[in-house]
């Protein structure tokens, strides 16, 4: 299977890869749904009602007590896959990094064309005024971060109960649309909208690469039940 993947990648001048939590694991991010997982965790709430627009809004403090705690790894670096994904880049073989992370390490390895399905950490707004402030004005900030007009600073993330941004979904699909290789990784294809993209893929030479089985096995040319890290040091 690695001789062929190996054998696909160099053959490819348009691959799309599509990334989920396991791809930043060994960066040392914490996915949510592993046995060590945010999931398997316990807090007062589950971490999928914390992470939900309404309890954004009703229970702003304890929102960013949790996202402070267990949202925010400003000090993790780009681990081999990430700094992989950039160098084919830049070599002209891969025309979109697709990822459901929130952590920017794909732009921080040299990534360019990165499509944020979920938004990012290092992004943040005043909901009242717009201006923008970085991750740490959140991460230092008492409470609840305000802005200088008196707004919330909220982070550009993409909570439970909001939708995905149109546009970057959009160029996501295209992408997909037009890749000759389509690599899937790190991610269990269990939300969606997100992980229906898989079906807009129409060539033969789908790539599922995740520690446990997906729904999607099924539909792929070549299935690797392993960390991405195992996989993509033979890369």
């Amino acid at each position: 299977e690695i001789q062929t993947l190996q054998s696909w990648i160099r053959d490819s001048q348009n691959i799309v890869f599509f990334g989920g939590a396991g791809v930043s694991t060994e960066s040392n991010i914490p996915d949510f749904r592993s046995q060590d997982g945010l999931y398997h965790q316990s807090y007062q709430y589950p971490p999928e009602t914390i992470l939900s627009h309404r309890f954004f809004m009703q229970q702003t403090e304890e929102f960013f007590r949790f996202y402070r705690e267990k949202m925010l790894y400003l000090q993790a670096q780009p681990n081999q896959a990430h700094l992989q994904l950039a160098k084919w880049e830049r070599e002209g073989k891969i025309k979109g990094v697709i990822t459901q992370n929130i952590d920017g390490l794909h732009q921080k390895a040299g990534s360019r064309r990165v499509y944020e399905l979920h938004g990012s950490v290092l992004r943040n707004y005043c909901e009242k005024c717009g201006r923008f402030y970085p991750a740490e004005y959140v991460k230092d900030a008492a409470g609840v971060p305000l802005c200088r007009c008196g707004g919330i600073v909220k982070p550009d993330v993409v909570l439970y109960e909001e939708s995905l941004n149109e546009k970057t979904l959009a160029d996501s699909v295209s992408a997909i649309e037009k890749a000759d290789l389509f690599i899937v990784a790190g991610t269990s294809l269990t939300v969606y909208p997100a992980a229906g993209l898989i079906r807009f893929y129409r060539g033969s030479r789908l790539v599922l690469i995740n520690r446990d089985e997906t729904p999607y096995d099924g539909y792929a040319d070549l299935v690797f039940h392993q960390s991405l890290g195992d996989v993509f040091s033979h890369l």
